[in-house]
């Protein structure tokens, strides 16, 4: 060290550069609040809040709901099918029907054609409760996107479609 040079100057110094860093601008922070799956994870669970709220303790839930809704036309479906129609995988859809034959509200058998595969169909006590549910159901959407305006739900709806 000279004479000219203090010591408190070289404490007062900043460190070296880091060199993986140099030129780059400091990151931003990250805000999970501001994050798509936490905003989508938030609604989501508002959303079945919303749902079991309104389709109470002995009603279906979303997984069940949705596959009767397939099947509420009435028709039979191979349960594989049905669990790509609907978005679940095949444990998931499996479990969902076995759940749903023990409450009497769809029925299984094979199909003709090919006995490994498992075919699908409401019972008529399902098809009769399809009315009140589908009624049940519109009223969980409106409520799930109530804070919106209708344009805005209209455009929700869009993008989360367009994110498939």
């Amino acid at each position: 060290m000279t004479r000219t040079e203090s010591p408190v100057a070289e404490l007062d110094d900043e460190p070296p550069a880091d060199p993986a860093r140099r030129g780059r601008k400091p990151a931003e922070p990250y805000v999970l609040e501001e994050q798509v799956g936490f905003l989508m994870r938030r609604a989501q669970q508002r959303h079945i809040a919303i749902f079991q709220r309104i389709m109470g303790e002995d009603g279906p839930t979303p997984t069940q709901f949705a596959a009767m809704a397939k099947l509420g036309a009435g028709e039979e479906i191979s349960q594989n099918q049905l669990g790509r129609m609907t978005a679940m995988d095949p444990a998931t859809i499996k479990g969902v029907i076995a759940r749903l034959a023990e409450r009497g509200l769809v029925e299984r058998r094979p199909d003709p054609d090919d006995q490994r595969r498992v075919r699908v169909r409401l019972t008529t006590a399902g098809l009769e409760a399809m009315p009140a549910l589908t009624e049940k159901a519109r009223a969980i959407t409106a409520a799930t996107l109530s804070p919106l305006s209708r344009e805005e739900a209209e455009r929700l709806l869009a993008l989360l479609a367009r994110l498939d």
